[in-house]
């Protein structure tokens, strides 16, 4: 039987071929070399998969147009955003090229890259400004990059314009030695306890933060387990006499 053919993508067939994302091409900043599932390299990799070998890519800054839905020509409604972003920057004697560290269009998807001294100002602007009205943060998530020399820690924000239907991702990094990123909840306050998991599973202190605990983990728990150089260990468990070692003391396939 022949594969059907997706009518509005020529030469994509239908099916779940479609959800599947496309390989990034040989651009971008290589940060490293990944071995293993999870790169384990302690005998702790008990996936199976301890010879696959990857590079840690990440995506290059994008040229003008940027494109994006509802594009006329070339310019379309990323570039849009950016305009009305760096404009609205301008106005407050701000120079975008010092906020904005690179503009990125990856899969689809707009992120702008956060010089982290400005966050709350961009946060701000982002929200208010009548043009880009990103009214809802849905939450922060962590990142950590060994490799990535100077900027290991990573934050990223997904937000929404109810207002214009939008959606865009604003990341900040900070070193392992500072790991300090300003606190937006005075901003967006839905982002309270999604800064406390942060803070809990990869170590980023948000300045700022109302009450910045632990929200999973026991208060006295020492490292950040989300962590690529956290260990991979844990702690025996005990099960009607029956004692299950810890998951680095298992079978080890690398």
């Amino acid at each position: 039987m022949s594969e059907q053919k997706n009518p509005e993508r020529p030469g994509e067939p239908n099916g779940q071929e479609e959800a599947v994302p496309a390989q990034r091409d040989d651009t971008g900043e290589v940060i490293g070399t990944r071995r293993g599932m999870f790169g384990a390299n302690n005998g702790g990799d008990t996936t199976g998969y301890g010879g696959l070998v990857r590079t840690v890519r990440l995506p290059g800054a994008s040229l003008r147009p940027y494109g994006g839905p509802r594009a006329e020509g070339a310019y379309g409604e990323f570039d849009e955003i950016a305009d009305e972003l760096e404009g609205a920057l301008d106005e407050q004697g701000l120079i975008p090229e010092n906020v904005i560290t690179k503009t990125v269009v990856d899969r689809d998807e707009l992120t702008f890259h956060i010089e982290r001294e400005y966050l709350p100002t961009v946060a701000k602007t982002l929200r208010d400004d009548p043009a880009l009205r990103f009214e809802l943060c849905t939450g922060v998530s962590g990142v950590h990059f060994p490799g990535d020399q100077g900027r290991e820690l990573h934050a990223v924000y997904h937000l929404r314009s109810i207002t214009h239907n939008r959606l865009i991702r604003l990341e900040v990094s900070a070193p392992d030695a500072d790991p300090h990123i300003p606190s937006l909840v005075d901003v967006y306050p839905t982002n309270d306890w999604h800064e406390r998991e942060t803070y809990d599973f990869f170590g980023i202190v948000f300045d700022g933060h109302p009450a910045l605990t632990r929200i999973m983990m026991p208060d006295d728990w020492q490292g950040f387990p989300q962590r690529k150089d956290y260990p991979l260990g844990g702690i025996p468990v005990e099960y009607k006499g029956a004692q299950i070692p810890a998951p680095d003391q298992r079978r080890s396939y690398s």
